[in-house]
């Protein structure tokens, strides 16, 4: 969400991270509406104004025992009344209209993000680890969990559809050992290197004010799942976890605050018709261990570097390659200013494939939730900045993980890192 008065004083610089991102520029429309209610609100404010003023007249009416004139009076104020009473609807009107019309407009990039149109425009920033070379023709990590006899996609299919699936044994266990690593590692029981993130349990049900404080709403809302009596569930724990400082004033000293989950999270993939139909790449249901971070606006942009490191320390410990891309502005997320994608090796597939998003947002998402802070020292308030990340897709690292350390007689040797996560265990073997 944007500071109307900032667009009102910056409407070129406004359009001109439209136009980085590829859309038509918007500040005439919104000014307009904006006129239109600072007219309406000044000619409400007149009368009443007015209104009280005749208020006062009355008075003095009766005083002299003018009761025409007394009357008369009484007739003006009772009109005004009706009149104000529907401006302050058609107030509420204009106001909805301009709110409705802020609501669906992206953050700007920064002006050190690339411009581009898609992901061709994206800039490599660095690239960790060699990709094995394999003496054989590895495998997707379906083809292996199926072989396995741990990965049932055909069963899940008859229970939910398609887009999910039964993991089973030892695969089910590994996954819950990758994300149980995670959240050593980034709360620092696993290393005092990086840590700091206190680790939360959320609720996966959030209220229409929680998605859209996030800037899932309203226009993603085909992305999302929604129950029977009208709530959300979440696409990532970022929903949930930002929105802890929703309507709040923070002191400075309480910040930066960062928090982490492991959630089950949803999305319907409105769009995804033909993309990654197989295996678990892309499903309606898949877990992740998420990464938020609530800070100040001078240390928004040193806290993204740190939380994108964060991400890649994962993959470093697994010692899974990966690169590290700076998405252009045609390729962002809705809510945000700046995002590191990073994207993991899969052999089966001869190509990297995205496994974290990492995103500063600035303001945007605090204004939408109405999230500030108190300077040290200072009598007005201000609004945090917020930041996420994948810490990583809990899902798509179990890919990662069964694809890079498969052998040629199909079993999958554990990384070290996970092996007391899984009771010693150091190789997944055919049931």
């Amino acid at each position: 969400m944007f500071d109307i008065k900032w667009i009102r004083d910056n409407a070129e610089a406004f359009d001109a991270g439209l136009r980085n991102r590829g859309l038509e520029p918007a500040s005439a429309k919104v000014l307009e509406l904006d006129d239109a209610r600072r007219r309406h609100l000044t000619k409400l404010q007149e009368a009443q104004s007015r209104r009280n003023a005749v208020s006062k007249e009355i008075g003095k009416a009766k005083g002299a025992k003018d009761e025409a004139l007394a009357q008369q009076l009484m007739a003006e104020v009772a009109e005004l009344k009706e009149v104000i009473q529907g401006g302050e609807e058609e107030e509420r009107q204009l106001t909805t209209a301009l709110e409705s019309a802020l609501a669906v407009i992206p953050n700007l990039p920064r002006e050190d993000v690339p411009v581009g149109k898609d992901e061709m425009g994206n800039t490599e920033v660095r690239r960790v680890g060699e990709p094995r070379t394999f003496d054989f023709a590895p495998k997707q990590h379906f083809e292996i969990g199926e072989a396995l006899g741990l990965m049932d996609f055909e069963t899940a299919g008859k229970v939910s559809g398609a887009r999910f699936v039964f993991l089973k044994g030892a695969i089910a266990r590994l996954e819950r050992a990758i994300a149980s690593f995670m959240l050593d590692l980034h709360t620092g029981r696993a290393t005092e290197k990086l840590g700091g993130y206190t680790e939360v349990n959320p609720p996966l049900l959030v209220r229409d004010e929680a998605a859209y404080g996030t800037g899932n709403l309203p226009k993603f809302a085909e992305d999302l799942f929604q129950t029977t009596n009208g709530y959300w569930l979440i696409p990532t724990a970022e929903v949930s976890l930002t929105n802890v400082v929703r309507e709040r004033i923070l002191d400075e000293a309480e910040l930066p605050i960062r928090l982490t989950a492991w959630t089950p999270c949803f999305r319907s993939e409105a769009g995804a018709a033909g993309k990654d139909t197989r295996g678990m790449i892309r499903q309606h249901q898949f877990s992740k261990v998420e990464l938020v971070s609530i800070t100040t606006p001078e240390e928004s942009f040193s806290e993204h570097e740190r939380m994108t490191n964060c991400a890649e320390e994962v993959l470093r410990r697994l010692g899974l390659p990966y690169r590290t891309m700076l998405l252009c502005t045609g390729d962002m997320g809705f809510a945000s200013q700046k995002t590191y994608d990073i994207e993991v090796w899969l052999p089966g597939q001869d190509a990297y494939r995205e496994i974290s998003s990492c995103s500063v947002c600035g303001d945007f998402q605090a204004r939408r939730m109405g999230a500030r802070y108190r300077p040290k020292g200072a009598k007005d308030v201000r609004f945090v900045h917020t930041l996420n990340g994948s810490g990583l897709a809990v899902g798509r690292t179990l890919v990662a993980v069964l694809e890079n350390y498969q052998q040629a007689d199909g079993s999958v040797i554990i990384p070290e890192v996970l092996q007391p996560y899984m009771g010693g265990v150091t190789r997944i073997e055919a049931v």
